[in-house]
C-alpha cells in the first residue's frame, strides 16, 4: 500500500480531511494556496468560496463521528466542477483550470496504477 499523507482543510469553523498519495498532497496544498491568492481577481458571480489548506500530517486519527474522511479524487474533482461553472470574462481562469485538471489527471492515473498493483 502506498503512503498516504492528509491535508487539512479550515473554512469557517468546519474543517475537510482530505487524504493524498503522499507525492500529490504538496501539490494540493500549494495549488490551494494559489487558488485563494487568485480567486479574489475573478468578477463572476458564481466564484466558490474556498477553505484555506491548514496543515498538512503523515498520520491522522479522526476523533469526532461527524468528520470524514475525502478522498483526493473526489475533492479533486469537486474543485474542477466548481471551477468549471464559473462564467469569467474578464480574468484568464483557464489557466487556474488547467491546474486543477493537471493535479486530478495525475491522481486519476495514479488510483489506476494502484488498481493494477492490487
Amino acid at each position: 500500500m502506498s503512503k498516504m499523507r492528509y491535508i487539512i482543510f479550515q473554512q469557517d469553523t468546519q474543517l475537510e480531511f482530505v487524504e493524498m498519495p503522499a507525492d500529490y498532497a504538496y501539490q494540493l496544498s500549494a495549488l490551494n494556496l494559489r487558488l485563494n491568492k487568485e480567486i479574489g481577481k475573478l468578477t463572476a458571480n458564481n466564484v466558490p468560496r474556498l477553505p484555506f489548506a491548514v496543515a498538512e500530517c503523515d498520520q491522522l486519527e479522526l476523533l469526532r463521528e461527524q468528520d470524514t474522511l475525502t478522498s483526493g479524487i473526489a475533492y479533486m474533482t469537486r474543485l474542477e466542477q466548481a471551477f468549471a461553472a464559473i462564467q469569467e470574462s474578464e480574468y484568464p481562469l483557464i489557466s487556474l483550470l488547467t491546474e486543477i485538471r493537471a493535479l486530478l489527471a495525475q491522481l486519476e492515473q495514479w488510483y489506476e496504477e494502484e488498481a493494477e498493483l492490487s
